[in-house]
């Protein structure tokens, strides 16, 4: 399988799962303002919505949208627990919970991003991104992962959208659940390895 990706974008989170999951990925790095990858070659081929991340699972058959990715990543390695099996009652949880980050969090992030934003406009934004991370930093305070005690897909996501706070001068200092669980999830061994992989860091 090839994962498609852009350094530190939300693709780092199934590359996160898939080390974690023990599944080994060629990576390919896509110049998301060319939309080109491999020295030129056209993205919209590979992905005609133009954005990472993307799974090529085989040649013709491309999987597309980060929560999707995860979760198929995780059911090809059952056992790693990443995801709990499809029909249960906590996989809906998992699917609930990729949801709110998706939908509340990842998506809020993006006009920030863009550097013609109004400053009324990005503060409306970052007061919003912060009324979301109140709820999550309450589900951490009671346990150390977003479902419990277990690290899971939703985890590899939340980590990876925060990561973006510092960039967008969002100030997640209130939020010490939240601070304490970024430093935990970077310090796991798959998380390092994806980081050096996309060259984050050294």
């Amino acid at each position: 399988m090839k994962l498609y990706y852009s350094a530190g974008a939300c693709s780092l989170s199934p590359h996160i799962v898939a080390n974690e999951a023990g599944i080994e990925l060629k990576l390919e790095k896509v110049d998301t303002k060319s939309h080109t990858y491999n020295g030129g070659s056209d993205f919209y081929q590979v992905n005609p919505k133009g954005y990472v991340p993307a799974l090529e699972i085989k040649a013709g058959d491309v999987l597309t949208e980060g929560p999707a990715i995860v979760q198929y990543l995780g059911d090809q390695k059952p056992q790693s627990g990443l995801v709990p099996p499809a029909g249960s009652a906590e996989r809906y949880r998992l699917q609930e919970m990729l949801g709110y980050i998706n939908s509340e969090i990842h998506k809020t992030y993006s006009p920030l991003f863009n550097s013609a934003i109004l400053p009324e406009t990005a503060e409306e934004r970052r007061a919003y991104l912060k009324k979301r991370y109140k709820y999550v930093d309450g589900l951490l305070a009671k346990h150390p992962f977003l479902l419990g005690d277990k690290f899971s897909a939703a985890d590899a996501y939340l980590y990876t959208v925060t990561r973006w706070a510092g960039f967008v001068k969002l100030d997640l200092s209130e939020f010490a659940n939240l601070q304490a669980f970024q430093k935990r999830i970077e310090a796991r061994p798959a998380v390092q390895k994806a980081l050096k992989e996309e060259g984050i860091i050294k």
